[in-house]
């Protein structure tokens, strides 16, 4: 890789803007919002961070990998009829009910107030012994025998049309408010209380102030000073519904950073921090409640064989505590892996048979792994893609109905693209197909009519998207999980293709196929903690020497504009500027600013926006789709995303779009463009990780320039900072289902 000062070119005439405080930059300017998680950890407020329980505190307003860094909004959208944003979210509504009923029906209710009784009670009183300091005792820590296989679950069921969600009623928004006012809270967040909290949501904050951490990007010591003007001389630090909320947010924050779950000493430690005097009787009376849940899960070395325990023999565990929702999505996907690895028949069909016999190569290799296995992984990068295609391709030629599904619709144009066809037919997204958009549609029973479904971008998936993939997919059919695993991993909580990988509980493929040229040389280095110096005859690789965020800014912009068009003739609208984080003096919200005027100027009559901007628009948390402003009207903001047309209403527009020229590297991945412009200022040297670097790099096609101010820290993340751990229980859960995976 060859350092080379690109030419000047034409003045921009559009002034870099001076360095300032950086906002965040080594923590609340990295994607810690819904997707920051697998590289940060540190609670942010400002420019400093706060220490807290294994990334369970992140940034409660920062920047967001997944979504807009405006902020989050509650209000709904009324259009008419479900957008498929409003039909993913509403689908996941309808999941999440669907196995809260299945496991109230396996365990029965549990009664608040503490009348617990089995197995949670065990579990109660290991939390008391492990914040007491006393040894738990063996029975209540056995290792639980597998449970006999079940019936296959029923299927996911999806109403037709979905229902749209409504905003709240304006009396309800009028009563949070007066509430908010009495109480010093910004009466703004009215809208999004009242959806927060759902009907009575006046009386619930009267009757318990700290409900409003609820609200996103609400942090403790704004609830604290609500509650203080509520109650008066009542509001004390002791006070068990601070408990009870701060313990929720704990564990609300750690799933935005990834985690779903957390170790109950990192949580019960955050607790303290957070001036509960008592810990341990917080957590307790979070659990009686309802609000949590407690687990404990077996420690063992890696790859060793479960050994047998006597009564007297203490089991090695750990105490965990998480949000239900994401205990149940991981219980449900393990139990759903489980089904579809033990439904295939032993003897291949004859389709399948057809389908191996029509391949050669790491192509045949994959496909006959799953034509004996339920569940296969494959992994590779992005030339690897080639042999799920033609896995496809076969697959459909032999009668087999086979769809695939990626992250992002550019990954679905670009997957097609090996097919010879357009997206839909074959290929979709995994928001498309939950939705019911686009795919072949459910059988008699509610499962997805399928017999084989290949997913690319395996990373990208959080565990409540992987539940329902998995959880929809009818007994026989096979289930193939392709990507990259040096990517980053998914905006939301989970690390579902990387505890699979870990488990050896399917058959793991893994692709031959190199990237080719230049840049695939130097991501696949960087992919093994290498830094390596490429021969680029062609300027495929260029690195741009800067001293300062000013000079980043100006030097990104003429790259954009003028030498990257001028050079290798890749105009602007097809070149991404990838920068660390939202805030600072080089983060997405500078450079946009500063790309704007460049590239289109104008008012921005419409919250900033104009015809021709290029946009990010983010439908759901986690998910975000580039596109362009068409124009603005009463209905709203009119916007195209993947060729498609999408209208935001006005009072949606400042959480859901942001200017689109600059995007961090999380709300990048899964996508590539002809050009990419990696911007690396001097104050981003703390945040770099090698998952954020083979992001970046692995965003170009033809060309990559990288804007270069942190000198020797570059190669120093290569080389030592991998992706931060999330905790999650995965793993344990195969391990108990899956006896070949102990």
């Amino acid at each position: 890789m060859t350092t080379e000062q690109t030419p000047a070119g034409d003045s921009e005439g559009a002034a870099s803007p001076a360095p300032t405080p950086a906002e965040g930059t080594s923590g609340g300017a990295t994607e810690a919002g819904t997707g920051a998680a697998g590289d940060g950890g540190a609670e942010v407020s400002g420019g400093g961070a706060e220490p807290a329980a294994q990334g369970a505190e992140a940034a409660g307003g920062g920047a967001d990998a997944g979504a807009p860094d405006t902020g989050a909004s509650g209000s709904a959208e009324g259009a008419s009829a479900p957008s498929e944003a409003e039909a993913e979210l509403a689908a996941q509504r309808v999941e999440r009910e669907r196995i809260a009923r299945r496991k109230a029906e396996r365990q029965g209710p549990v009664e608040s107030g503490g009348k617990l009784s089995g197995k949670a009670a065990d579990l109660l009183a290991a939390v008391r012994a492990v914040e007491s300091g006393e040894r738990a005792s063996a029975p209540s820590f056995a290792e639980a025998a597998p449970a006999p296989r079940r019936p296959a679950p029923e299927p996911v069921r999806r109403p037709e049309p979905v229902p749209v969600t409504s905003a709240p009623d304006a009396e309800t928004v009028g009563a949070v408010r007066a509430v908010l006012a009495e109480g010093g809270a910004p009466e703004a967040l009215a809208p999004q209380a009242a959806a927060a909290l759902g009907e009575g949501a006046e009386d619930m904050l009267r009757a318990d102030p700290w409900q409003l951490l609820r609200v996103a990007g609400v942090r403790p010591e704004q609830a604290d000073g609500f509650a203080r003007a509520l109650l008066g001389a009542e509001c004390r630090p002791d006070d068990e519904r601070r408990g009870r909320a701060l313990t929720v947010w704990l564990l609300e924050q750690a799933a935005v950073a990834g985690h779903t779950a957390l170790d109950l000493p990192a949580l019960t430690e955050a607790l303290g921090k957070r001036a509960v005097p008592d810990p341990g009787e917080a957590v307790q009376s979070a659990l009686a409640e309802g609000d949590a849940l407690v687990f404990q899960d077996a420690l063992e070395e890696p790859g060793a064989q479960p050994a047998a325990q006597t009564d007297e023999e203490e089991v090695p565990v750990r105490v965990l505590a998480g949000l239900e929702r994401y205990a149940l999505a991981e219980e449900s996907l393990a139990d759903a892996l489980a089904r579809l690895v033990n439904s295939v028949p032993k003897e291949t069909e004859e389709p399948w048979e057809a389908a191996v016999a029509a391949l050669t190569g790491g192509a045949a290799d994959l496909a006959r792994q799953v034509a004996g296995h339920g569940l296969v992984l494959h992994t590779g990068g992005e030339a690897a893609r080639a042999e799920p295609a033609a896995l496809l391709g076969a697959a459909r030629a032999a009668g087999l109905r086979a769809f695939a599904v990626c992250h992002t619709p550019d990954g679905a144009r670009r997957f097609a693209a090996h097919l010879g066809e357009e997206p839909g037919g074959a290929v979709g997204t995994v928001a498309g197909l939950l939705s019911g958009a686009s795919g072949p549609g459910r059988d008699a029973e509610g499962a997805l009519d399928l017999d084989l479904l290949i997913v690319l971008d395996a990373p990208q998936l959080d565990v409540e998207a992987a539940a329902m993939l998995a959880e929809s997919l009818p007994d026989g059919a096979r289930l193939v999980l392709s990507g990259d695993p040096a990517v980053l991993w998914s905006a939301g909580p989970g690390r579902v293709f990387a505890d699979l990988l870990a488990v050896p509980a399917c058959p793991q493929v893994a692709s031959r196929v190199p990237d080719p040229g230049p840049l695939g040389e130097l991501v696949s280095g960087i992919g093994v903690g290498e830094l390596v110096q490429v021969e680029a005859p062609g300027k495929e690789i260029v690195i741009v020497p800067v001293r300062d965020a000013g000079e980043a800014v100006h030097r990104t912009v003429q790259l954009v504009a003028d030498s990257v068009p001028r050079a290798f003739g890749v105009p602007p609208e097809e070149t991404v500027v990838i920068t660390p984080g939202h805030g600072g003096a080089a983060g997405t919200r500078a450079l946009n600013t500063v790309l704007k005027e460049r590239l289109n100027p104008g008012p921005g009559r419409f919250g900033g926006f104009d015809p021709g901007d290029r946009i990010v628009h983010s439908p759901a948390p986690g998910r975000t789709v580039p596109g362009r402003v068409v124009r603005a009207d009463a209905e709203g903001l009119h916007l195209e995303c993947a060729g498609a047309p999408v209208v935001v209403p006005r009072e949606l527009v400042e959480s859901r779009v942001r200017h689109g020229w600059a995007l961090t590297a999380h709300q990048a991945v899964g996508g590539r463009w002809p050009a990419a412009v990696v911007v690396l200022p001097g104050d981003a040297a703390d945040v770099l990780t090698r998952p954020w670097v083979y992001t970046a790099f692995g965003r170009a096609d033809r060309h990559l320039s990288v804007v270069h101010g942190v000198e020797q820290a570059l190669p120093r993340a290569v080389a030592e900072s991998v992706a931060k751990p999330r905790t999650t229980r995965l793993r344990t859960l195969l391990r108990v289902q899956l006896p070949s995976a102990g």
